[in-house]
């Protein structure tokens, strides 16, 4: 009982921390219709970076610090500045609902990757499921149609960056401390982001813009921190397929925030990129109970 308590509170957490992300996503949209993008950014990686330093290092002191791979952290931080501004960029000009629908490709990706770089066999249905997902992509996109446009392609240059941030991350969670890779990857991104800071500063009069860049902040400060207390208390493969309730919670915040309804066939793009990422996480969900089972079989005996 206390293990399928543990597990049900880890899957609410990470219900909470896709939710902080869609809030990201939708204020960022907002955000940077009337602010410069890469002063947005940089404040978003700024509050991160002060809240974990102001929360953490107190408690942590310089085991904070403590780090095997500095240069990882660095490569780390680069490609989740990278992954933000390729958002960013991406919620400029396409729907909320459309875009999340797309980077959720990315766990489909990062197991084709995964699998090809660490040489894990890659069953036919698992082909099927990401070429599934690609399809659906297309049909969003809708490359040779009247609404195409190059910028549309903006969120697989994303999804590209973030696959490999995703592996990256992997390797470090083996020996690194989840919350040093919070602390050197917001000062790396906010670093980073302060170069071009004086040729694109400009003034906010606007309360609400004030409040909506500490709102970008906050959520994803928050929806980090929850995604690790939720993977702290339930796997990977039983949190997964609850991490598509994004796309709900990004086409609710598109519609509130822009009155936007996708059209036919972005809904049906958006459902197959859904389904085949659920399914790809409950295959994920099954493989990892086979595996529990072999390996208590031979005590069994």
């Amino acid at each position: 009982m206390r293990t399928s308590r543990k597990a049900l509170a880890g899957i609410a957490l990470g219900i909470a921390a896709v939710a902080c992300f869609a809030t990201l996503d939708t204020t960022t949209k907002w955000v940077t219709g009337s602010v410069p993008l890469l002063m947005a950014l940089w404040f978003r990686y700024l509050f991160q970076a002060l809240a974990t330093t102001l929360t953490v290092l107190p408690r942590r002191g310089r085991a904070l610090l403590r780090t095997e791979h500095p240069r990882f952290h660095l490569a780390r931080g680069v490609l989740l500045l990278a992954s933000s501004l390729f958002a960013f960029l991406s919620l400029k000009y396409m729907p909320v609902g459309e875009f999340t629908a797309i980077v959720m490709i990315t766990p489909l990706v990062v197991t084709l990757l995964s699998a090809r770089m660490l040489g894990e066999r890659v069953s036919a249905l698992r082909m099927l499921l990401v070429a599934g997902a690609f399809a659906g992509t297309l049909v969003i996109v809708r490359p040779g149609g009247q609404d195409f446009n190059w910028t549309l392609l903006l969120p697989l240059a994303l999804v590209a960056v973030n696959a490999a941030f995703q592996l990256l991350t992997s390797r470090m969670t083996r020996t690194e401390d989840p919350m040093t890779l919070q602390f050197y990857t917001g000062w790396v991104g906010t670093l980073i982001a302060s170069l071009p800071l004086p040729w694109v500063w400009a003034e906010i009069g606007s309360p609400q813009l004030w409040l909506g860049l500490a709102v970008m902040g906050a959520t994803a400060t928050l929806g980090h921190f929850l995604l690790i207390l939720a993977f702290q208390r339930a796997p990977a493969a039983t949190l997964m397929p609850y991490m598509y309730t994004q796309i709900g919670f990004a086409m609710l915040g598109g519609w509130l925030m822009f009155s936007h309804v996708p059209d036919h066939w972005s809904v049906l793009g958006i459902a197959l990129i859904a389904l085949c990422g659920a399914a790809g996480a409950f295959l994920s969900v099954r493989e990892s109970r086979r595996t529990s089972l072999r390996t208590l079989q031979p005590a069994a005996q």
